[in-house]
């Protein structure tokens, strides 16, 4: 068992893990040899003009069952009927972005009009 439950006088989380859990050096994972990681995470799966390409999709879908991924949403907000699935989607894509890119990017990232977050705000015509 990983853990055990906090009773008087019984030890602590994790004090009774299976003996032969593997913990690498530094905390890592490493990969095995001559494995890849998924295309999503690899320069492949990722499209020059921002987001993830259909291999990229294709591969986080694969990594992750049950995911529910889709393609950018590239239509001109101009040409989407207000309130369709797919202006909705744009417009919490938006919203949840621009906000990634005003707390959690450095000032450099987020006036960098090649950084990956840029990038898929303007394919996304934010």
């Amino acid at each position: 068992m990983f853990r055990k439950q906090f009773q008087k006088g019984s030890p602590k989380i994790f004090d009774q893990l299976e003996s032969n859990v593997p913990y690498p050096k530094g905390g890592r994972v490493e990969l095995a040899r001559g494995s890849k990681s998924p295309a999503w995470q690899r320069k492949e799966g990722k499209s020059a003009s921002g987001g993830l390409n259909r291999k990229g999709i294709a591969s986080y879908r694969a990594a992750n069952p049950g995911s529910k991924l889709s393609m950018a949403v590239t239509t001109k907000p101009s040409k989407l009927k207000k309130g369709s699935k797919a202006a909705n989607r744009r417009k919490s894509f938006c919203a949840r972005m621009k906000g990634m890119k005003k707390r959690l990017t450095s000032a450099k990232t987020a006036r960098d009009p090649d950084s990956r977050i840029n990038k898929s705000l303007r394919k996304w015509n934010c």
